[in-house]
């Protein structure tokens, strides 16, 4: 099997101190958290940022240039920033795409919409056409988001359109409230339709974080973990650190025999 890529969602927009007093808020408690990340294993960081004063997620430019250079300073991670805007809030198409002006290597590509529990998750046609032609202009990679098997069809026809530039990366986000369920066959369904030489990983919602990177790893796909997706690290026990998600993924796999990808490996291994 190829080497095993580890992602780590480090923040995400939505949770909150009150949730758990572990999640990053600061500017340069993201940028910590991801530099932990990388030392611990994970060569690829996916990045919200938050607003110091509110704690909530923003597309703030100023904030995720922070956040970027204190990682860039002191790792070599592959860096993929968000698009996805706020929860519940329709922001502005050219709002959504500012991280883009900073060059990272892959951005998210959240390829349709979904209810998500009280909110509507926007992502209109308009919206991903803009994406997609400012990806292939400025050379960087999407990472497909795929909430439902709908969404992977989405990215298929973008594909065909030539708004997409394969190897196609696919990242896999099952047990959200209205999306497809955590399981072993909403995975396999989703790997049987991608294209042949696409690369895939897998996030697990909440208590589907660990299953689904277990499953992944021995299917041959990639892994994300991170206080984004899940806040425990165990059933009723809070995660302290992104590091120590990533650890045990690290610790699990060497001994299932994968060994982990270098952020050079995986570059290699995504394209980029």
């Amino acid at each position: 099997m190829e080497k095993l890529i580890i992602t780590v969602g480090i923040t995400g927009s939505r949770i909150t101190r009150q949730q758990t007093p572990y999640i990053p808020i600061l500017p340069e408690e993201i940028a910590r958290s991801g530099i932990e990340a990388w030392r611990a294993g994970a060569s690829a960081l996916h990045i919200h940022v938050r607003d110091p004063e509110t704690g909530l997620g923003t597309q703030n430019l100023s904030i995720f240039k922070e956040v970027a250079d204190r990682i860039r300073d002191e790792t070599d991670a592959i860096l993929c920033l968000t698009t996805s805007g706020i929860p519940g809030r329709n922001l502005p198409v050219s709002e959504r795409l500012q991280p883009l002006s900073l060059q990272p290597e892959m951005v998210s590509f959240d390829a349709g919409s979904i209810n998500m529990g009280e909110n509507v998750f926007l992502n209109p046609k308009e919206f991903l056409d803009a994406l997609a032609k400012e990806t292939l202009a400025r050379g960087i990679k999407p990472e497909l988001e795929v909430f439902e098997v709908g969404m992977a069809y989405t990215c298929l026809k973008y594909l065909e359109r030539g708004l997409l530039k394969p190897p196609l990366h696919f990242q896999f986000v099952l047990g959200t409230p209205n999306g497809m369920p955590a399981t072993a066959k909403s995975l396999l369904h989703l790997t049987e339709i991608i294209p042949g030489d696409s690369t895939w990983s897998v996030i697990g919602v909440g208590q589907g974080q660990f299953p689904m990177a277990m499953i992944a790893m021995t299917m041959g796909g990639h892994v994300r973990v991170g206080l984004e997706d899940n806040i425990f690290y165990s059933r009723g026990v809070l995660a302290k650190t992104n590091a120590e998600l990533v650890e045990r993924i690290v610790r699990i796999a060497r001994e299932f025999g994968r060994e982990i990808a270098t952020p050079a490996e995986a570059r290699n291994l995504l394209c980029l």
